[in-house]
């Protein structure tokens, strides 16, 4: 049974963000692939709108998830490190089926590890700018002659640009769903983004119970 200690990770304005873009971004895959034509749920018009309604709405969050990030100290948990990258990388190949601890146990000063850092930051600094790039220039189609894009771009170009995107989310979406599931319970990690709270394995450390 592993030692483990309670702490307070995630502030509510954390889990509201994490919660809401979770929301976000699985209504808009599932609208963008039926505008897309790969299945039919809503309508083209409905899931038009509501594809529109949650992009802005994302934008919306987005902006404040930044501005909150940097007036508190959270962006800290972004810096990127290579400090035990390559151990964090053979525990989740290798030792985790082994049953080996964690080589960067979260703490109050660290939320993320190495691995966590690098993906997040590459989602945060590149994936949802180029998604919401691609979208915005996709919606204003009709206007690219205003805008000085006419014939430097291809309705064609951009749209398979932001399938990509939703596809790179959708691996990104899948593979995060089953990293939830790692930690030293099944619903460790979950149950954490609802409470804030957190019992993270810690050597020494007496087992509560």
């Amino acid at each position: 049974m592993h030692a483990t200690e309670r702490l307070y990770l995630y502030s509510r304005f954390e889990r509201f963000w994490h919660w809401a873009q979770t929301l976000l971004i699985l209504v808009l895959l599932v609208t963008g692939f039926e505008i897309h034509g790969t299945f039919a749920l809503l309508g083209f018009e409905r899931a038009f709108a509501v594809h529109n309604f949650c992009a802005w709405s994302w934008l919306v969050l987005y902006a404040f998830i930044v501005f909150w990030m940097a007036v508190t100290d959270e962006w800290k948990h972004y810096v990127p490190t290579f400090l035990k990258l390559m151990d964090v990388v053979r525990y989740y190949l290798s030792g985790i089926f082994k049953g080996e601890p964690h080589p960067v146990p979260k703490s109050e000063r660290a939320k993320h590890n190495p691995l966590q850092r690098l993906t997040y930051l590459g989602i945060v600094s590149f994936l949802v700018p180029f998604q919401m790039i691609t979208g915005f220039l996709y919606y204003t189609y009709n206007q690219w002659p205003q805008l000085g894009f006419a014939g430097s771009l291809t309705l064609k170009a951009v749209a398979v640009l932001h399938t990509l995107g939703a596809f790179a989310f959708l691996a990104f979406v899948i593979v995060h769903v089953y990293m939830t599931t790692t930690g030293h319970t099944l619903s460790a990690h979950i149950a954490a983004m609802f409470t804030g709270y957190e019992d993270v394995p810690r050597d020494g450390v007496k087992p509560e119970g």
